[in-house]
């Protein structure tokens, strides 16, 4: 839950909905990479299926490419104002491919379809909320690479992490009554 939290956090700083509290912080960035690495433990509590085994590679390669990207923007922030270095260490990024998809482009993208595919194996059981999750990760991002709408970006990472929650939540219930 912690690390649903985070994440929703960094989403709120992306949009802009929460204002950046430091110049020397970037707050967004660690929120998102503390949350992400504390979504690693849905690979512990969903069951061990062939689909959750995908599921599980999906979205551990979704947060190391997570710390990736917010290494890149950590070293981007650390330029300040300098838009000139700012953008040539973009086109240099952009211009690696070996950084740019798996970093950039595509392997972030992973944590989402891990999460959504471990959400998939509910969905006979949990409907609602396994489809919050699988919907929500295609809106988050519909909304932030396609839309570049900061509202739409949150309302999506909130309707995602919700589902998450509440199968989460049913989860550990479920373990408790069982003992």
């Amino acid at each position: 839950m912690i690390g649903l939290v985070f994440f929703l956090v960094s989403y709120l700083f992306f949009s802009g909905l929460l204002p950046s509290l430091s110049e020397s912080i970037d707050f967004a960035h660690w929120f998102n990479l503390i949350g992400a690495c504390f979504l690693l433990s849905f690979n512990d509590v969903c069951p061990k299926t062939k689909t959750n085994k995908v599921a599980s590679i999906l979205t551990t390669l979704g947060v190391i490419a997570h710390i990736g990207l917010c290494t890149i923007d950590f070293i981007m922030s650390s330029y300040g104002n300098n838009e000139i270095e700012k953008a040539e260490l973009s086109q240099h990024i952009s211009n690696s491919p070996l950084i740019f998809y798996p970093f950039v482009a595509v392997g972030p993208s992973l944590l989402f379809l891990g999460l959504a595919l471990h959400a998939f194996t509910f969905i006979k059981t949990e409907t609602i909320k396994s489809l919050m999750v699988i919907v929500g990760s295609v809106a988050v991002g519909i909304s932030f690479f396609a839309l570049k709408n900061g509202i739409l970006m949150v309302l999506s990472c909130a309707v995602f992490v919700l589902g998450l929650g509440l199968l989460l939540y049913k989860n550990e219930a479920k373990k408790v009554l069982n003992e």
